[in-house]
């Protein structure tokens, strides 16, 4: 219920009606302390009746003892202000033709403009400058030119204004501003329906519109949220009406949120001052930032804010606000360098990693479907598999390896050829296509192997204790045989479930050590080393390209530590051990695609277009890592099809499929899967147009994975050479020029690319000496400078 009394001006409201009641109740409770202390005559005749459930406010009478108080107050406070300041009086009745009429802009005026867009200021016009614009003597003590445009208030009733009591003049006006006198005028005014000048109000709150008052009115107005809005405006002078009562509501109700968001922002900013100036090893944990809601919302806005994947505008917002309070610019940096000194995020974050959304732990889901197939222990390929364990067998990779996939036998036949045996671990043992646990694994696409850590594509327990191979114990396998001719082609092949035993685990290092000690007792490894070479010779012949490099490898302990140890290794991938392991994957991927294409079998088979460009042209750079840089650049898009062998020209053979690798690639998975059901008598899981649908799926979390390998290696090798002696000097191969004197260039010691200018003379392969001037990881910046000697 609700009723508006116009012959008494009073609003009367039920309790039943808490919105409009309530506020003003708040409103008329809040201000009467103070009307008692600065407005006693006022604060006497305010008027409350209380009957029962409803309340009655007589309005007309408090707005009415405001004006007489105010009044008095004035001529009491300031009898001489005209004469004082040289003021000329205006009253009413001058603005009753054209309220808006704006004032002419004067020598002597006292003004207020806009300096820019957070600083207004009060002024006196000294002169005109040109035909519009105005030279005035501002509240700083600083002239300037202004345009009209800048004004936002004239002072009425003003002439010749002394500059020196600006000052004077401001303090005043503060001291005169009192929000809850607007607060009064407002409920006067919406009674009446009328709007208002800055004069009128002055008029009606303090009784007379000189000057002062018609600023402190004008102040009123111009910071007012809430009860009023401007209607009209011509040049500095405007028009005020009041707002709806529901809309006043409404702009409080704003308000108050407002002022609630902005105490909480402050908090947050100085939990962020706080963290930031503590020691190193005192920082809140990152758990400690997530575990309130209001503080959660702002600490994830602020990371989106750092990797530029805000969620929606308010994240985005959230985090300016942050960053402005904090006294930062508003850019992604600063707010990865704000999360790192309050120790939210590690000193060497990585940021690619958080951009890419890549998945780093198990679920606890997946984690407890991967341990209950460790706990069946069925093979449904028992029977049928071949016992191959009297064989010696090499297992090598990097010294870090996780899990093992592949490893290799071999042996010279009566007839002098020679038969390899390759082993490849068999994850299909455990994991059925379209499981919980397979399906996670084609989500992911392939493990991820960092300097930091390693995130593999299986849970670890799944992946290391059954399907990884392991030195001396009887492991599943698919083993893939061949028998070569003397000139390194297949003479014939066989793919079957076997049983191994691996005799040796190496790491390239000790298999490449034990070939040049060429022991009669490890004759084995020999004869894969000359079969290794056989297959180069014959692959060369038919166009294959060598395309070995240098590979650089990193690890590093203890990443979360200002400091950590970096260990960097550069491999040549001509190494023999390098070459023999290299050769035996390419020799599987022949044989699997050539058994793939005799059985029909819908496989991921790879293939390259052989290059439009003669090669040859290339023969007098030397060999390695400059020829393969020319070569690169002239090679055609790698293609795939899931039907029929597709040939490979760069590596020389008819067709391949990548199959040596199924516990780090989802894509080897699947071409076990296919291969396993032939050898079962099933038929294969998926035709070729799923696997086509799979693999545009798999290769896109492929390429993230190998995007986030690249920048993580290049971080920590940059890293690298930021802590490394100044005086420190490097070799690097001159792969390309890229514009005039500036080349493309290879550090052997690091096997990284980098670019620098070269003095003239330099040719490609040739080897420069170059320092490092800068290397800024997180920026990725790199500078070299050529030595000259």
């Amino acid at each position: 219920m609700a009723l508006r009394a116009a012959n008494s001006c009073s609003v009367f409201r039920s309790a039943s009606s808490p919105p409009l009641s309530a506020f003003r109740t708040c409103l008329f409770n809040a201000r009467s302390s103070k009307l008692k202390y600065r407005y006693p005559v006022l604060w006497h005749k305010q008027q409350r009746l209380r009957s029962g459930g409803q309340r009655f406010y007589s309005l007309y009478s408090i707005v009415e003892n405001v004006v007489e108080e105010l009044e008095a107050l004035r001529r009491r406070k300031r009898p001489s202000a005209t004469a004082k300041m040289g003021l000329v009086g205006m009253g009413s009745g001058e603005l009753t033709e054209d309220k808006l009429m704006n004032q002419t802009l004067e020598k002597g005026r006292l003004l207020e403009f806009k300096k820019d867009s957070e600083r207004v200021l009060l002024a006196v016009a000294q002169r005109p400058d040109g035909k519009k614009n105005w030279m005035v003597f501002d509240q700083n003590g600083v002239t300037s030119s202004i345009r009209p445009q800048q004004v936002t208030y004239i002072v009425p009733g003003v002439e010749n204004f002394d500059q020196t009591e600006i000052a004077d003049f401001i303090k005043r006006a503060q001291n005169n501003l009192d929000p809850t006198l607007l607060e009064f005028a407002w409920l006067e005014l919406l009674e009446q329906n009328k709007a208002v000048t800055t004069e009128e109000l002055a008029e009606m709150i303090f009784g007379n519109p000189e000057p002062l008052d018609s600023y402190c009115a004008h102040l009123l107005l111009s910071r007012d949220e809430l009860y009023f809005t401007v209607l009209q405006t011509k040049g500095s002078r405007s028009f005020y009406g009041p707002r709806p009562t529901d809309q006043v509501e409404e702009l409080q109700r704003t308000k108050l949120a407002r002022e609630a968001a902005e105490n909480e922002l402050q908090k947050f900013v100085e939990l962020l001052k706080s963290a930031k100036a503590m020691p190193l090893k005192a920082k809140p944990p990152k758990s400690s930032w997530v575990t309130e809601e209001k503080t959660r919302h702002k600490i994830e806005s602020l990371e989106s804010y750092a990797i530029d994947a805000c969620k929606d505008a308010e994240q985005r917002i959230t985090a300016g606000m942050i960053l402005k309070a904090m006294g930062l610019v508003k850019t992604a940096s600063s707010a990865v360098n704000l999360l790192i000194d309050i120790g939210y995020f590690p000193w060497h974050v990585n940021l690619e990693l958080l951009k890419l959304n890549i998945r780093t732990d198990h679920s606890d889901e997946i984690t407890a479907a991967a341990e209950s197939l460790l706990l069946e222990a069925s093979d449904a390929d028992e029977v049928n598999r071949k016992n191959l364990t009297h064989l010696k067998v090499y297992a090598i990779d990097v010294d870090e390896a996780d899990e093992l996939d592949d490893a290799l036998s071999a042996t010279r036949l009566s007839d002098g050829r020679i038969k390899i045996w390759i082993h490849v671990a068999d994850p299909a043992r455990f994991v059925r296509p379209g499981s919980i646990v397979d399906r996670e694994a084609m989500k992911r696409g392939t493990s991820i192997f960092l300097p930091t850590a390693t995130y593999p594509m299986f849970p670890e327990k799944l992946a290391m204790e059954g399907m990884s191979l392991k030195q001396g114990e009887t492991c599943n396998a698919v083993t893939v045989s061949v028998v070569l001719h003397s000139d390194g082609s297949i003479a014939e092949y066989s793919v079957e479930n076997s049983i191994i035993k691996p005799t040796y685990m190496l790491t390239y290092e000790s298999a490449s050590e034990l070939l040049s000690l060429n022991l009669e007792e490890e004759a084995e490894l020999k004869t894969l080393s000359e079969a290794a070479t056989l297959r180069l010779a014959w692959r060369r012949q038919q166009g294959a390209i060598d395309m070995a490099s240098l590979e650089t490898r990193i690890k590093v302990a203890n990443p979360q530590d200002l400091d950590p140890e970096i260990n960097l290794y550069v491999e040549n991938q001509a190494d023999p051990a390098m070459r023999l392991v290299s050769e035996m994957m390419i020799l599987c991927g022949e044989v699997i695609a050539t058994f793939g294409y005799h059985h029909n079998i819908p496989l991921p088979y790879r293939g390259q277009p052989q290059t439009n460009v003669d090669i040859s042209v290339f023969a007098h750079l030397q060999e390695g890592p400059v020829r393969s840089s020319a070569i690169v650049r002239t090679m055609r898009a790698a293609e795939i099809d899931f039907r029929k062998p597709i040939r490979h020209g760069t590596l020389g053979i008819p067709g391949y499929v990548q199959f040596t690798s199924p516990i780090r690639r989802y894509m080897d998975l699947l071409a076990h899967y296919q291969v396993k059901a032939f050898l079962r008598g099933d038929s294969p899981p998926y035709s070729h147009g799923q696997l086509e649908g799979m693999a545009s799926t798999v290769n896109i979390n492929t390429k993230l994975a190998k995007k986030l390998s690249s920048t993580s290696l290049r971080y920590w090798v940059l890293e690298y050479l930021r802590r490394q002696p100044k005086e420190n000097r490097y070799r690097a191969l001159i792969l390309r020029f890229i514009k005039d004197r500036i080349a493309a260039l290879l550090l052997v010691e690091v096997g990284l690319q980098a670019s620098a200018w070269v003095s003239v003379g330099a040719q490609i392969g040739d080897e420069v000496q170059v320092r490092v001037e800068e290397a800024h990881p997180r920026d990725d910046v790199l500078s070299l400078k050529e030595i000259i000697h």
